[in-house]
């Protein structure tokens, strides 16, 4: 007789997102010297009914919270990993822009290590490799 397996975190996840009858969750990607693009695409994600995350910091923009290096430093490494926590949770993963830096080619990585298919706004994304 087999035993049933137990259910990962992602089932959990998706589960309960069923049960509490989300919408799609699309998260957008890119570098933040895309913010105004980023905001379009929010407005028409939203607009099509879905919960939108995004980058909500642009630290090439100069702000008192980021003004000290070493705190700009561990700032940028928080935002990294709360940004890997928002593709985590989305259901669709939107990459903005038409540059591809580190960030942004190491977000899409991850988003395919997780079995999501990153879709560009409006060019071809980078190879995994």
């Amino acid at each position: 007789m087999s035993h049933p397996q137990p259910l990962t975190p992602e089932d959990k996840l998706a589960n309960a997102k069923k049960q509490l009858n989300l919408p799609p969750i699309v998260v957008i990607c890119g570098s933040t010297r895309f913010m105004t693009e980023m905001a379009e695409a929010d407005l028409r994600e939203t607009h099509a009914g879905k919960i939108v995350v995004k980058p909500g910091i642009d630290m090439k923009a100069p702000h008192a919270l980021w003004s000290d290096p070493v705190e700009a430093t561990v700032l940028k490494v928080r935002l990294d990993d709360l940004h890997r926590a928002k593709i985590r949770l989305a259901d669709e993963v939107l990459v903005v822009g038409d540059y591809v830096g580190d960030s942004t080619r190491a977000e899409i990585t991850y988003a395919r290590s997780l079995g999501k298919r990153p879709k560009p706004l409006s060019r071809s994304l980078p190879d995994a490799g």
